[in-house]
């Protein structure tokens, strides 16, 4: 058997040692020339670095860190620029392939003129754009056009009773019915469309100046104020009947004169019926939509419902519409109805 064969182990360790050795002479051997095989000087900065590519632009850009960098609105002469998209463009829906200038062509939104978007920086590319509302007041953007106000401001809006919703009316029927003279008194009996009644007594029979009824239902409501008799011509010929006055006592009411014979007999009832009416209204805006508040016939009221001057007085109040008087800026009594479920058609 050779050498190698029965020293095979020590061979290889030689050899390993060798191979190490001679791996960490070449190593040795390049220390120190490392700048000459790569050609790249490592000291100094920036410009002073001439391996490093465009090294020269390094102190200039540290040194535009130090710029005023405040934004101002671009300009392209009197028109402001979107840094974004430019000048913005719109199309007309008619002519899609031709820009649309909003300087310069006719309006986007008859009758808002396009000018009035830019102004009030806001999109007239909708198709609803007049009916949007930016501030959530409750107004369009029509609206506030049309009442010269801010869009963005929900401060700034129309005329509140432009959105008064009339929803429904309340209307109490009643009747008052005197009895027969009594030394220059009268009963009287009260009853009405809810079914309440009062009346008054034997013991109670009213005078001339005296307060109705004295307790109950429509408590001290009316006044007696005087009784006459005067000749009446009738289907069977002439005959001379008592009429009594009374005045309504009620706030809204209060003044009001109603003329009735005496007695009134229960056939004729219906020929002297009154009515109390109330209106429930709706305020459609400054977010109160659907908030009915209600407001009595000849009252005054305010808008919003609890606001503090009232402004608005409701007139009449029917089956089908109500009326509201208002002064205008000028001091003008003026009026205006409005539909049961709808608001204003015109007012100012």
């Amino acid at each position: 058997m050779s050498w190698f064969s029965t020293n095979y182990e020590k061979a290889a360790l030689g050899g390993a040692v060798a191979v190490t050795l001679a791996l960490g002479y070449v190593g040795w051997s390049k220390l120190g020339s490392v700048e000459v095989d790569f050609s790249a000087g490592l000291k100094g900065l920036g410009n002073n670095n001439a391996a490093v590519r465009d090294a020269e632009l390094i102190p200039k850009a540290i040194a535009s860190l130090k710029f005023d960098r405040t934004w101002t609105q671009a300009m392209a002469g009197d028109r402001p620029v979107d840094l974004f998209t430019g000048i913005p463009l719109f199309v007309s829906k008619a002519s899609p392939d031709r820009p649309l200038d909003l300087f310069r062509d006719a309006p986007v939104h008859p009758p808002i003129p396009n000018i009035w978007w830019i102004q009030n920086h806001l999109d007239p590319s909708f198709a609803d754009s007049p009916n949007r509302d930016p501030d959530q007041d409750g107004f369009s953007n029509l609206e506030e056009f049309n009442a010269k106000t801010d869009p963005n401001d929900a401060n700034s809006i129309p005329s509140l009773v432009a959105k008064l919703m009339f929803v429904k009316p309340e209307i109490l029927t009643w009747v008052l019915r005197p009895g027969n003279e009594s030394e220059g008194k009268f009963s009287f009996n009260y009853v009405d469309s809810k079914n309440i009644a009062n009346k008054t007594s034997a013991e109670e029979m009213i005078a001339p100046g005296g307060l109705f009824f004295t307790k109950g239902a429509v408590l001290n409501r009316f006044k007696m104020l005087s009784s006459a008799v005067r000749n009446v011509t009738q289907k069977y010929g002439d005959v001379n009947v008592t009429f009594v006055q009374i005045e309504d006592q009620r706030p809204n009411k209060k003044g009001k004169v109603y003329e009735l014979p005496a007695p009134l007999p229960e056939s004729q009832k219906n020929n002297y019926l009154q009515h109390d009416g109330t209106a429930v209204f709706s305020l459609e805006a400054l977010g109160m939509n659907g908030k009915e508040f209600k407001v009595e016939e000849d009252t005054s009221f305010a808008l919003p419902p609890n606001g503090t001057k009232k402004d608005y007085l409701l007139k009449s109040v029917t089956p089908e519409a109500v009326t509201v008087e208002y002064t205008s800026p000028t001091g003008e009594k003026k009026s205006f109805e409005i539909r049961k479920g709808s608001m204003p058609q015109s007012a100012e």
